[in-house]
């Protein structure tokens, strides 16, 4: 487990890569982002993407899964207090495979009382190709060290 003293300045982290299917797409998109560039291939067609698209929204918890699965094992786990970005440059696409890269921007010592320090995160998904398709600024806590 990693914790606040281990982090340094630029240090990187990966995820495993993950394939997303039409499937996911629309079921996703249905319950939290139905618009027919996302729940239905025909439609999709005539829309600004020419194709069925991934929500960003599902992008997002995708990449949020991703991160707990990386190798960036935090001590009390991934312990989000917000994003200062979040950006999707390019759509994802069924049969897309994703993987994070997480490089740590920031360090911020919290009082010691607290027991946790601040990171700020840089977060860049990409997909097969090496093209970002998401990518987010968190800022996250992580455990320290006990004294």
């Amino acid at each position: 487990m990693l914790y606040f003293e281990d982090l340094k300045l630029g240090d990187q982290y990966t995820t495993p890569e993950r394939t997303v299917t039409a499937e996911e797409i629309v079921a996703f998109a249905k319950q939290y982002d139905p618009q027919p560039f996302h729940t239905d291939p025909e439609a999709a067609k005539t829309s600004l993407f020419g194709r069925l698209v991934a929500s960003g929204w599902h992008t997002t918890a995708i990449t949020m899964g991703l991160m707990v699965r990386g190798d960036m094992e935090l001590d009390g786990g991934v312990i989000g207090q917000g994003v200062d970005e979040l950006r999707w440059p390019q759509p994802v696409l069924p049969g897309d495979r994703l993987h994070v890269v997480m490089e740590i921007a920031g360090l911020n010592p919290e009082p010691s009382r607290t027991g946790r320090g601040k990171i700020k995160l840089l977060c860049r998904t990409l997909n097969q190709d090496g093209k970002v398709v998401q990518q987010m600024v968190a800022r996250v806590l992580v455990s320290r060290r006990s004294p």
